[in-house]
Order: C-alpha cells, then sequence, then structure tokens
C-alpha cells in the first residue's frame, strides 16, 4: 500500500530521474573519453552476464524448476565470481597479456562487480606501465608480489563507497518506482531502451547501480521488447542488410556504428516505446532479481527464474506488441529523414547514401 505523502513521492521520483541522468552522463563521458573507455565498459557488460544470468538462470530457472542441487550451487558460485570475471576482462580489455590479467583478477574474490571494475582499472595502468619497464618475464614477478595485494584494498576500500553512492541510487529508483509506478517506468523503460543501443549498454548501467525488484524488471523486459521495435523500425527505414537487423535485434551493441549515423530516429524511437512498455510493466506484479540483464535475450529468459511463466509470456508479449506498434508509427513519422548507412569493412567505417533516401548527403 502507498503511505508515502504527495510531496515526497515527487521528491523520490525528482531524486531517482536526476540521479540516474547524472549517472549517465558520468558514464557516457567515461565511454568516449576514458583511455580504452568503451571496451572497459563493454567488459563490464559481459561480467554481468557471465555472472549474473548464469547466476539467475542455473539457480533459480534450472536449478528450482527441477530441483536440481547441483544447479543451484551452480548459480549461487557464479554470483560471487563477478568481481574476477570483471577484473580478468577489464585487463584484457586494456591490453595487459593474459597471464597478468588472470593474476590481477584473483585479487578480486568475493568483491562485487562495481568496486572490481573501478580497482581493475586503475591497476590496468600501474600493470602497463610494469609490463613497458620490465621485460624478460619478470614483469609477473611484481603483480604477484605488489599488484594483487594493492588491487585487493582498492577493491575493499571502493566497496562501502558503492554501497554508499551508486547501488543506493539504485534504491532510490526502487523506492520512486513504488510511490509513482507510471511515471517512473516511463522514465526508466525510456532510458533503458535508449542506452541499450548506445555504446553505454543497458546490461552496464543495471549492474552499475545494483537494480533489482519491479525497476529491474522494466529494464529487463523493455530491452526484450525493444527487439520488435528496432526491427521493425530499421528494416522499413532500410537501415542497414538484414543481417544487420537480425544483430540489432539480438544485441543493439553489435552494430553501433548503424546507431551512432541516425541516432535521431533509433533514440527518439526508442524512448518512446520502451516508456510505454515500461509503464505497463511497472503495474504488471513482476520482478527480477538478477541485475545487469537488461538486454533482449537475457532479458526475458531470466524472468522466469522469479516470476509465474505465463505472466512473463503475458507481459512480454504485450510490451512486445506495444514496441512492434511504436516502432511501425515511427517508421511512417521519420520516413522523410535522411537516413545514413555505415559499410564496416575491418577496421574502416564509410557512411554511404541509403539508396531509399536519394538527398542524404554523403559524409
Amino acid at each position: 500500500m502507498n503511505t508515502c505523502k504527495k510531496g515526497l513521492c515527487k521528491i523520490d521520483i525528482l531524486i531517482g530521474t536526476g540521479l540516474l541522468l547524472l549517472i549517465l552522463v558520468f558514464f557516457t563521458v567515461f565511454t568516449y573519453y576514458a583511455p580504452d573507455g568503451r571496451a572497459v565498459m563493454g567488459a563490464l557488460a559481459t561480467a554481468a552476464i557471465a555472472t549474473f544470468l548464469v547466476e539467475a538462470l542455473q539457480g533459480f530457472v534450472l536449478g528450482d524448476i527441477f530441483d536440481i542441487k547441483f544447479l543451484k550451487e551452480t548459480g549461487s558460485l557464479a554470483g560471487t565470481l563477478s568481481g574476477v570475471i570483471v577484473a580478468f576482462l577489464v585487463a584484457l580489455s586494456r591490453k595487459i597479456n593474459p597471464q597478468n590479467s588472470a593474476l590481477l583478477a584473483v585479487a578480486f574474490a568475493e568483491i562485487g562487480l562495481i568496486p572490481a571494475l573501478f580497482a581493475a582499472y586503475l591497476m590496468s595502468f600501474v600493470i602497463r606501465f610494469i609490463e613497458k619497464k620490465i621485460t624478460n618475464g619478470m614483469d609477473f614477478i611484481i603483480v604477484v608480489l605488489f599488484c594483487i595485494p594493492v588491487g585487493r584494498l582498492l577493491g575493499v576500500w571502493f566497496t562501502p563507497l558503492v554501497d554508499g553512492s551508486l547501488l543506493k541510487i539504485g534504491g532510490i529508483i526502487d523506492v520512486a518506482m513504488n510511490t509513482s509506478p507510471l511515471l517512473m517506468g516511463l522514465i526508466l523503460g525510456g532510458i533503458v531502451t535508449v542506452v541499450g543501443t548506445s555504446p553505454l549498454s543497458s546490461m552496464a548501467l543495471t549492474a552499475m547501480l545494483g537494480l533489482t525488484g519491479v525497476p529491474m524488471a522494466v529494464a529487463a523486459l523493455t530491452a526484450f521488447a525493444s527487439s520488435f521495435m528496432n526491427t521493425t523500425l530499421l528494416h522499413r527505414l532500410k537501415i542497414g542488410n538484414l543481417k544487420s537487423v537480425i544483430s540489432i535485434a539480438i544485441e543493439p551493441l553489435s552494430k553501433a556504428d548503424l546507431v551512432s549515423s541516425n541516432p535521431v530516429p533509433i533514440y527518439v524511437t526508442n524512448f518512446i516505446g520502451g516508456g510505454l512498455a515500461g509503464m505497463v510493466i511497472a503495474y504488471s506484479g513482476l520482478v527480477n532479481d538478477a541485475p545487469g540483464t537488461a538486454a533482449p535475450t537475457p532479458g526475458i529468459l531470466v524472468m522466469f527464474g522469479f516470476n509465474p511463466a505465463l505472466d512473463v509470456l503475458k507481459y512480454a508479449a504485450i510490451a512486445a506488441a506495444i514496441c512492434f506498434i511504436v516502432g511501425w508509427v515511427m517508421s511512417y513519422v521519420f520516413r522523410n529523414y535522411p537516413i545514413r548507412n555505415s559499410e564496416v569493412t575491418g577496421y574502416k567505417s564509410k557512411i554511404i547514401e541509403n539508396k531509399a533516401n536519394p538527398t542524404v548527403n554523403e559524409a
């Protein structure tokens, strides 16, 4: 039962929305301007899937449904490895050799995903310097004697800071969702689907905030439903070929060049469709206690671990229908918008003219 005062509800909504936007701005800057920022954010998203998704599917779905203790234990253990996995992937994304990457990773056993991310990123600068200055295979000795203990100290030090900041923001969003589900469903659903098509990654965002419960259910199912919206929009506007359209439906980040070439129709459509779907899901009663699973395929699969299957299928179908309709309508709205397609060959990207829109200027 909602017992909050009207003024306090508004404050919760404003604080939750404002902090969410602040986090988006910070990590957008990090993605584009920090050394290897985009690769590091990709490592974070991958680590969230490799741990939280495995935990949810093995432990909560297969383990609970079939009552198999072995699978429950597998899922539970996977969830405790988030710090180790993200540290290893961050080190690799920073071009540290595999041996030293693995050595750094062991420092973060039983340390959370986000503290390990920050600590490993800082230590990657030190290890790269060591690899450059110390040769003949002796660098790993320094990593073992110096970098592992320092990295763990950083991870331990970052843990209360993360709990008191990023995770607290997730808690505020949860409170705001309870006090005004309609508005927060609109805001969160819209933002998650837009972020899902940007280099930031909706998986990374929701993992950083530690979203659970109703907010994470909104994020997961709107991410799933956005596949139908993006497929419809891209196909009707002739953005990319069939292979590209399918790739974006499965994982939007796989064709970031197409999205960045046509941000206005894609971002506007995603915010509208995601927001409308989010409003429905916010009132559905569905929950998701696996943070970081806001992506098309994980988003639908993980929901079965926390909710009745028929409810998941019903609201997933409703959200997908909403997004499909929005994609269809917005394709008509943007029918005369100058569309740019990007041809990617190796490491080169070239913007080419879309034959369906001959007025486009070549970049």
